[in-house]
């Protein structure tokens, strides 16, 4: 047995929760080798049914693989172990959350008429003149609007969709490096994500064919600003996708435009030559306030139906108070004017630092959004040695599948004065760690 930890149980649920808890108390850690079926039904006097049932139970919940002769491991990331990021140090300049510069979000104010609350909201969950208001700021950008509906949150309308269509072992393509709870949410949900490359441009074609040979039943992706690369859909690059997806009709295309209204970049959106399943995600988290719990989607009519009907079943609908403070901001002269100047002051500090960088002969990615990646050879490396400058930077470990190492670079409340001392200092990093590894 490669590992001390007792496994205990003596039906297959309970063995499958011996383990999980093992997982979740770091007991187990990944890539830990579990005892064969067998010898470990024999250990707890149990059928090898039994233990097999349960292997196949974490599987299924994205706990442990199978590695054929190499036996049943702990996952790489277990679904119980989030790759949250680690605790920023004191007296550090935070540049590793991805959060929006809070001088630059609207107060929010919740609406002074209430919702009553005497009735259930089933039967009308969305505010009409908020679904107005959706359409008015989709549509310029070439989204298809007959269908949409509300959520709370990114994560939580994808998990929903996903949960819906999918069934545990499917496939799904996911951006590397990409947006590390996206990540962890689609091993928790059981499925087998399969990574695809990505550039300035976002998801490379090349990669989303060979993703789509491996079966893939969904793709997610991110048409600029994407998490952590930055990268943005081009045109070409927009209908290269397309062209690809074609003949792949059954497979649900996820377009998560997280950042949107400040991304710095245009929308060249794949919905806008519909494949047959396809939906697109809008937040406003990063330009009205991470506070704010929602999210809005425009997509086919099955896709939509889906969706509705789990929403249904579980939280019934959106706040309708969260809707008035939603609508409200949005129709908002003084907020709007607020996130154009956010917009541009994103896009000034993220073009100061990649300046910063490239006159130093750093490469560095960030097209759009409020992140840059600097792809590097050793990341604890370069952490701990920005650290004894007083900069603290996300390591790219936890945003990584397939995709090589590099830090994230959080540009939000970045002044382009500090651009310049944090990439001297980064250069001054870089020199060191290449003379330890010997040029």
């Amino acid at each position: 047995m490669a590992t001390q930890y007792g496994i205990t149980g003596t039906t297959a649920k309970g063995i499958a929760a011996s383990v999980e808890r093992g997982v979740a108390e770091g007991s187990l850690a990944p890539g830990a080798v579990l005892p064969p079926v067998r010898r470990l039904a024999d250990q707890l006097e149990v059928s090898p049914g039994t233990v097999a049932t349960a292997y196949k139970e974490l599987r299924g919940r994205g706990i442990v693989v199978t590695r054929g002769r190499g036996g049943t491991v702990v996952a790489p990331e277990p679904a119980v172990a989030s790759r949250r990021p680690p605790k920023v140090p004191e007296a550090l300049r935070d540049l590793s959350g991805g959060h929006p510069d809070p001088a630059l979000l609207p107060a929010l104010v919740p609406p002074s008429r209430l919702s009553s609350g005497a009735r259930s909201h089933r039967s009308t969950p969305r505010l009409e003149r908020l679904e107005d208001a959706v359409r008015d700021w989709l549509l310029p950008d070439g989204v298809p609007v007959e269908h949409v509906t509300f959520a709370h949150g990114a994560l939580d309308l994808i998990g929903r969709l996903l949960s819906v269509e999918l069934r545990p072992g499917d496939a799904v393509a996911m951006e590397d490096p990409g947006y590390h709870h996206l990540l962890d949410l689609v091993t928790a949900l059981g499925l087998r994500i399969v990574p695809v490359a990505v550039d300035d441009e976002g998801v490379r074609p090349d990669a989303l064919r060979a993703a789509l040979r491996a079966g893939v039943r969904a793709l997610v992706c991110s048409p600029r600003a994407q998490n952590p690369y930055g990268g943005r859909f081009s045109a070409v690059r927009r209908d290269a996708l397309v062209d690809v997806l074609r003949d792949e009709p059954e497979v649900l295309v996820v377009e998560n435009d997280h950042a949107s209204e400040v991304a710095g970049a245009p929308l060249h959106t794949l919905t806008a030559r519909a494949p047959a399943r396809w939906v697109h995600v809008r937040t406003v988290s990063k330009f009205l306030g991470t506070d704010l719990r929602w999210a809005t989607a425009a997509c086919d009519a099955t896709t939509l139906a889906r969706h509705d009907g789990r929403l249904l079943l579980t939280s019934g609908w959106v706040s309708h108070l969260l809707q008035e403070t939603v609508y409200g901001l949005l129709t908002d002269d003084g907020t709007r004017a607020l996130v154009t100047r956010a917009g541009e002051a994103y896009a000034l500090r993220r073009s100061a630092l990649l300046q910063e960088f490239g006159d130093r002969g750093i490469e560095a990615h960030g097209a759009s959004g409020m992140n840059v990646w600097v792809p590097v050879r050793d990341e604890s490396a370069v952490v701990n040695g920005l650290r004894s400058y007083g900069w603290w930077v996300a390591s790219g470990a936890r945003f990584r599948l397939a995709a090589g190492p590099g830090v994230r670079i959080s540009v939000a409340d970045l002044e382009p004065a500090d651009a310049m001392r944090l990439a001297s200092d980064f250069a001054v990093v870089l020199g060191e760690s290449e003379a330890t590894y010997g040029g």
